[in-house]
């Protein structure tokens, strides 16, 4: 029983002093350079072992609301390095074909071997009808609707927000005029011809669940996009 009391108050001296440090720090009162008070000054303060005090400091360091120097001591650190950075809004006409195909050379090769593990039966009819609509386009726009179409089930079929969010962003700048431009230039009878190829060996490979193969057939694809587009 005694021990059981003894625990309890150090449970509750350790968290009385992370609510000390962490309300002195966010509320202001204890300001970015303050030294703080040393383990041995916490541990007697609040009648905790020095190590459950080392333990609280070390957390808040882990956190960013502290720093410790050996020799120096603890310090308030800057929060103003804790707050997140707001990013910018991407001006789309400062953002160019050949960035956005570097962007998808970066990212698109990875999605597809996600979409290898995550994809489910009804990812893979989506693929179906995005090729078969695809093959059966007579004009370069329905073209370009239903290329785009399979790009976005194939990032839908990674069920994986933050990726599918990325996806969107990229997938937006690509309706840019200039890249329009470029697309219905490069997007000659041989060069649909060879997309749909592309496109049925990279979902073949998905439904094979082979993610090295995703992966190759997608970046291959993406590099004769750029290519075409780009004149490379």
């Amino acid at each position: 029983m005694v021990e059981v009391q003894e625990r309890t108050k150090q449970t509750e001296g350790a968290a009385a002093i992370r609510d000390y440090l962490l309300q002195g720090i966010t509320q202001g009162s204890l300001t970015a350079g303050q030294k703080l008070p040393t383990e041995r000054d916490l541990a007697e303060r609040y009648k905790v072992p020095r190590s459950a005090a080392r333990k609280i400091l070390a957390g808040l360091e882990t956190e960013g609301y502290i720093t410790r120097a050996v020799g120096s001591g603890t310090f308030v650190a800057d929060q103003t390095l804790r707050q997140p950075q707001e990013l910018p809004p991407i001006n789309e006409s400062h953002v160019s074909p050949a960035q956005i195909m570097e962007a998808r050379l970066l990212f698109e090769p990875g999605l597809a071997e996600l979409a290898v593990t995550n994809a489910t039966p009804a990812d893979f009819a989506r693929f179906a009808a995005c090729l078969e609509k695809s093959e059966a386009a007579r004009t370069i726009e329905e073209f370009e609707l239903w290329d785009g179409a399979l790009h976005q089930a194939i990032a839908a079929a990674t069920h994986n927000t933050l990726v599918i969010r990325f996806f969107e962003l990229i997938h937006t700048l690509r309706q840019q005029a200039e890249w329009g431009k470029l697309k219905r230039r490069s997007l000659t009878p041989e060069r649909r011809q060879a997309t749909r190829r592309e496109h049925r060996d990279l979902v073949e490979a998905i439904m094979e669940r082979d993610p090295e193969r995703a992966r190759k057939s997608l970046a291959t694809h993406l590099r004769k996009v750029r290519d075409n587009l780009l004149g490379y």
